[in-house]
């Protein structure tokens, strides 16, 4: 028996992969014997990656663009010849959009809509010209979401709810393409350290995430590589529809634990 782990002769996609999470799950998935595709917006720099990975090219990628993310797919099948693993990782980040998506009453209908359309839209575009490619290889979906879509939050109402939609889209892929051979699942983050969040949130702000979270760090993007990696391969291959949260505990806890912590010892 072979390891189940290892992605020998499949060919995986990674949108979002220029970025800190995706380029760690391209890395590892490229490590276990992957073909890898590094979609991004950023296309000079998902091409640059490319050249790091053994086989692995890069693409330009647009979520927002129906036309962009389907010629990413038929780029993919047309250089690879099969598709096996489609990781939607790609969403919309960066300092200037955390700043804008606060609560809803002070919501831009502009910033709403394209987050939606990039987040939910694309994430469903992307995995609709994928499913054929997918049945044929008997493949998978692994969706990257978060841990703000199981919880309230003072900002982020956009993003979070977006998130949250793709969960329940990572539910009906799996429940209706299952028969077929095709697995869905999810991976919600919690504050992990990329370089576009250490350029978003201030260090007070990250302190006070650290301070809630089970383990004695907050996660890298190694660890939630990690995650997707498993999911997409036959490890996992009796796992679907299913959500993993890899947040390090954050949001599995009482409100206040760090209060507690306090109160009660440091290690209590």
């Amino acid at each position: 028996m072979g390891d189940a782990i290892r992605l020998d002769g499949k060919v995986a996609i990674v949108t979002g992969g220029a970025g800190g999470i995706g380029f760690a799950t391209a890395q590892l998935m490229s490590a276990r014997g992957a073909q890898v595709v590094i979609a991004d917006i950023a296309a000079d720099r998902a091409c640059e990656l490319a050249l790091e990975l053994p086989g692995a090219v890069g693409l330009a990628l647009d979520l927002a663009d129906e036309a962009s993310v389907e010629a990413m797919i038929a780029q993919t099948v047309r250089t690879f010849g099969r598709l096996d693993i489609l990781c939607n990782n790609a969403a919309l980040l960066g300092p200037e959009i955390a700043q804008a998506d606060r609560d809803v009453e002070t919501m831009d209908t502009a910033l709403w809509d394209r987050t939606y359309a990039v987040n939910v839209r694309g994430t469903m575009v992307a995995s609709r010209a994928a499913l054929p490619h997918l049945r044929a290889t008997r493949g998978n979906i692994v969706n990257t979401v978060s841990n703000l879509a199981l919880q309230g939050h003072l900002i982020q109402a956009a993003y979070s709810s977006s998130k949250a939609a793709i969960i329940q889209l990572t539910r009906a892929i799996a429940a209706s393409h299952g028969k077929a051979g095709v697995r869905c699942n999810a991976v919600a983050p919690g504050m992990t350290m990329t370089p576009a969040l250490q350029a978003a949130f201030p260090p007070q702000l990250r302190a006070a995430v650290e301070a809630e979270t089970l383990r004695d760090r907050l996660g890298e993007p190694d660890d939630i590589a990690e995650a997707i990696a498993f999911l997409a391969s036959d490890a996992a291959r009796n796992i679907t529809g299913q959500l993993l949260v890899c947040d390090g505990g954050c949001a599995s806890h009482v409100p206040g634990i760090d209060q507690f912590r306090q109160f009660f010892g440091e290690h209590v």
